[in-house]
């Protein structure tokens, strides 16, 4: 695909998205994860956090397939008929739930967290909500990812996230960072993959 404007690449993936049925263009930002990381696969065990509307929990039951499982947890969760039989969609408020809440259908070799705040313009308030919600993810994470699994999480641009996105390298052997190209052009957010779970305050690996 030779497509060098951004504005056009915005629209591409929404097009994109709605040909193939998913209900937003975030996909493809897992989908490039999955392609170049090798993320999902057969009979893995997926949680996702903030999984409205769903297009991740989606995209990750079709790679891990009837074998598998996908947990989705939102305040406002999408309507579960929506999705095959190996997806569960429940309500949380996940900065107030107790991980526990998932326990019984772990741990997860997959956990993923495409959460965002609702903007408000101004650039260090959102900063400072997006950061709340990675270190929930994280919590969440070292509660109930199983050694050796993967963790993705999507955070804005800010000095105080690159200093937490340092806080989980002693937990994983390798840490990715990540603009995916289905990300908008005017967006400040950016990924961070942490491979091979080693624990909440394992050594580095690599």
């Amino acid at each position: 695909m030779a497509i060098k404007d951004r504005s056009r690449l915005d629209d591409y993936y929404s097009r994109k998205a709605r040909r193939e049925n998913y209900p937003a263009r975030s996909v493809w930002k897992l989908e490039e994860f999955d392609r170049r990381y090798r993320l999902l696969g057969k009979g893995r065990k997926v949680l996702d956090l903030g999984c409205a509307p769903g297009s991740w929990s989606l995209y990750a039951a079709s790679r891990v397939g009837p074998g598998g499982l996908v947990l989705g947890l939102d305040l406002n969760p999408p309507d579960a008929a929506g999705f095959p039989g190996n997806v569960i969609v429940m309500g949380a408020d996940l900065l107030a739930a107790d991980p526990a809440l998932a326990a019984p259908y772990g741990p997860f070799e997959v956990i993923l967290s495409d959460m965002a705040p609702s903007t408000t313009g101004r650039r260090e308030i959102d900063q400072a909500r997006s950061l709340e919600l990675c270190r929930t993810a994280w919590a969440w994470a070292g509660i109930l990812l199983a050694r050796g699994g993967d963790f993705l999480m999507k955070i804005f641009q800010s000095q105080e996230g690159e200093a937490f996105a340092r806080e989980l390298v002693p937990s994983f052997g390798n840490l990715v960072r990540l603009k995916p190209r289905a990300t908008r052009s005017r967006s400040q957010e950016i990924f961070v993959l942490g491979r091979g779970f080693g624990g909440p305050s394992a050594p580095r690996l690599s």
